[in-house]
C-alpha cells in the first residue's frame, strides 16, 4: 500500500486515492473547570455528544462503516475506556465498532487522530473517528500527578527520570529562566490571547466548530456552596475568555508556581472541561460511498519528539521542524499554526525559536486566541485545536496547516493537515 504521507509541497497538495481524509472535526464548547457550565458534565457525557454530532453531521455515512474509535483522554478513572466504550453505544453506534483510548497526557487528542490515520494508511480499517475527552474538574484532584508510585522513581540518581512528576508551572519558570522570557511579554501574550479569541467569538469564527452541550448545571457560590436548583442548560459558547483581560490586570497576579516567578494564573492556560472528535477515511473509500463533496480536509504526516522534563514546554520547538523535514517542507510553506498556549513563557520561546514572530503579528499564529483564552482540557486539546484549524484555513484561504503542542514528562508533537 503506498505510503499516504508525501514530500514537498506540491506532492503534498495533490489529490491521492490512498489519502486520508477528513470529513468532520467538532468540538464542545470549552469551559472553565469548576466554574463553567460545563462542570457537572462526565467527560464520555462529553464525547457522546461530540460522537452524536459527528454522525448528524455525516447523515449519509452509515454508522456501521465506521470500523474503530480513539479517544484521548489523561485523567478520566480507567483510561476512560470503559465509559469511553459505553458512551460511543449510548449515542448509536454498533458493537461491532471497537474502541480505545490513548494517553500522550496533552497531546493525547492529537495522538487519537494520529493513530486512526495510521490505521487507515496501514489498511487495518478503512473508517474511523479520532477524539478527545477530559473533564478536569472531575479528575484533576491529584493535579495529574501519580498519587502510588514505585518509591524507587522518586529518588532515582537519573534527574530526568524524577523531573517527570515536575509541576508544570515550574517548568514554566525553567522556560523562562533559561531562554529569557520575561514577565511583560508573557503578559502581553496573554492579553492577546483573550482579545482574539472575544474577536472570534463576536464575529461567529467558532461557530462552524461548536456543537451545543445539553447538560446539568448546579451553580454555587464562592465558598462552593449549592445557589438554588440544579439546572438544566445548553452550553454553546467558550466560557473562559475574559473580556475585560489587559495588562494592568495581568501584572496585578501574582506568580503562581514560585516566588519571584513570571508565570501567573493569568498567563498560563486554564484548567477547562470539554470534547472534540474527527471523522477520517481513505479518499477512495469517500468515493466509493459517494461522500467526496463532504470532505473539508485531510491529515498529512505527525510526527513526535522528545525533550528534558524539566523545560518540556519546548516540545513544539523540536517537533516542528521534525514535521518540516519528514514532509519536506519549508516553514514558509504552511499558511496557518495552531500551537497550544500551556504557558505564554514557552509559547513565546517556540515562536521565537521557529522564527514564527512576523506570523504571529500577521494573524497566522493562534489567530482566534488559545488555550490561556479557551483552556486546555488535557485529553481533548489536540483534537480541538484540529477543530478550530479547519475552519480557520477556509476563511483566511489557507491551504496548509500546523497543530503542535508541548507535552507532560518532555515532549513534543506536532501534526501536518490540508484544506480541501
Amino acid at each position: 500500500m503506498a505510503n499516504p504521507v508525501r514530500k514537498g509541497l506540491s506532492n503534498i497538495l495533490k489529490k491521492e486515492a490512498n489519502d486520508i481524509v477528513i470529513l468532520s472535526s467538532l468540538r464542545t464548547p470549552i469551559t472553565r473547570s469548576y466554574k463553567g457550565h460545563l462542570k457537572d458534565a462526565y467527560p464520555e457525557e462529553l464525547l457522546a455528544t461530540v460522537l452524536r454530532a459527528t454522525l448528524d453531521a455525516n447523515p449519509n455515512l452509515d454508522p456501521a462503516l465506521i470500523q474503530d474509535v480513539g479517544v484521548g483522554v489523561v485523567l478520566s478513572e480507567l483510561g476512560g475506556s470503559k465509559a469511553g466504550r459505553m458512551a460511543m453505544n449510548h449515542i448509536g453506534m454498533p458493537t461491532t465498532t471497537s474502541f480505545y483510548t490513548v494517553n500522550r497526557a496533552c497531546s493525547s487528542g492529537l495522538s487519537a487522530i494520529t493513530n486512526v490515520s495510521h490505521q487507515i494508511a496501514m489498511g487495518m480499517i478503512n473508517v474511523g473517528i479520532g477524539a478527545g475527552m477530559e473533564s478536569m474538574t472531575r479528575n484533576y484532584g491529584s493535579k495529574a500527578i501519580p498519587t502510588v508510585l514505585w518509591p524507587e522513581l522518586k529518588k532515582s540518581e537519573v534527574k530526568d527520570a524524577r523531573d517527570c512528576i515536575m509541576p508544570m508551572g515550574l517548568t514554566s519558570e525553567n522556560v523562562a529562566e533559561r531562554y529569557g522570557v520575561n514577565r511583560a511579554d508573557q503578559d502581553a501574550f496573554a492579553v492577546a490571547s483573550h482579545q482574539k479569541a472575544l474577536k472570534a467569538q463576536q464575529e461567529g469564527w467558532f461557530d462552524k466548530e461548536i456543537v451545543p452541550v445539553h447538560t446539568q448545571y448546579q451553580e454555587v457560590d464562592k465558598k462552593g456552596e449549592k445557589v438554588g436548583d440544579v439546572q438544566q442548560v445548553t452550553v454553546t459558547k467558550d466560557d473562559g475568555i475574559r473580556a475585560n483581560a489587559s495588562i494592568e490586570g495581568m501584572q496585578k497576579l501574582k506568580p503562581a508556581f514560585k516566588e519571584n516567578g513570571t508565570s501567573t494564573a493569568g498567563n498560563s492556560s486554564q484548567i477547562s472541561d470539554g470534547a472534540a472528535a474527527t471523522l477520517l477515511m481513505r479518499r477512495s473509500t469517500a468515493t466509493e460511498l459517494g461522500l467526496t463533496s463532504s470532505i473539508i480536509g485531510r491529515w498529512a504526516g505527525t510526527q513526535v519528539a522528545g525533550c528534558r522534563p524539566d523545560e518540556m514546554g519546548i516540545g513544539p520547538a523540536i517537533a516542528i521542524p521534525k514535521l518540516l523535514e519528514y514532509t519536506g517542507l519549508k516553514t514558509e510553506d504552511v499558511g496557518l499554526w495552531e500551537i497550544n498556549e500551556a504557558f505564554a513563557s514557552q509559547a513565546i520561546y517556540c515562536l521565537r525559536e521557529l522564527g514564527l514572530e512576523k506570523r504571529l503579528e500577521e494573524g497566522r499564529v493562534n489567530p482566534k486566541g488559545g488555550a490561556i483564552a479557551l483552556g486546555h482540557p488535557l485529553g481533548a486539546t489536540g483534537a480541538r485545536m484540529l477543530a478550530g484549524l479547519l475552519p480557520e484555513m477556509e476563511r483566511q484561504g489557507l491551504e496548509t496547516g500546523v497543530v503542535s503542542m508541548c507535552i507532560g514528562t518532555g515532549m513534543g508533537m506536532a501534526g501536518l493537515f490540508v484544506r480541501e
